[in-house]
């Protein structure tokens, strides 16, 4: 008898554990989103090329971070210049690993430089992996 009641409070123990470590890892992915969502959206304001705009210059809610033409030129030529901002809601096309590279390096998974006026970003670990899981926590854009 004794032993079941062991084998009850042992089991007992091992759920409540293993809850409670997922439960620390969704707050975890949660908090990775939040962050990513701040340096995202509050600094590094990437809706301003990334989300395409009305006729106003007001960004169009249902498509942001959908990709958008790029409304400013440079004064003087500058070469590889970007006429258009990509789709990066949901990251489509590419994988976590290699968005974290991107933003890490500014060299993306096929071996090139971000285009201006994309910023070669030299962002640590944390900031990338948090950047990436907000991206990949959005819908893709249609």
């Amino acid at each position: 008898m004794k032993k079941i009641i062991w084998f009850f409070i042992g089991s007992a123990c091992v759920l409540l554990l293993s809850w409670s470590a997922t439960s620390a890892s969704a707050a975890s992915d949660k908090a990775r989103v939040a962050r990513g969502k701040y340096l995202v959206e509050g600094l590094g304001l990437c809706g301003d090329c990334h989300t395409p705009t009305n006729e106003k210059g007001e960004p169009l809610p249902d498509k942001k971070l959908a990709g958008a033409p790029i409304l400013f030129k440079p004064t003087v030529p500058i070469p590889a210049w970007a006429d258009k901002a990509p789709n990066i809601a949901g990251l489509p096309g590419w994988k976590s690993e290699d968005a974290v590279k991107f933003l890490m390096t500014g060299v993306a998974y096929n071996d090139l430089h971000a285009r201006p006026p994309m910023p070669p970003y030299r962002m640590n670990q944390d900031d990338a992996e948090a950047v990436v899981a907000y991206l990949k926590s959005l819908a893709p854009a249609k």
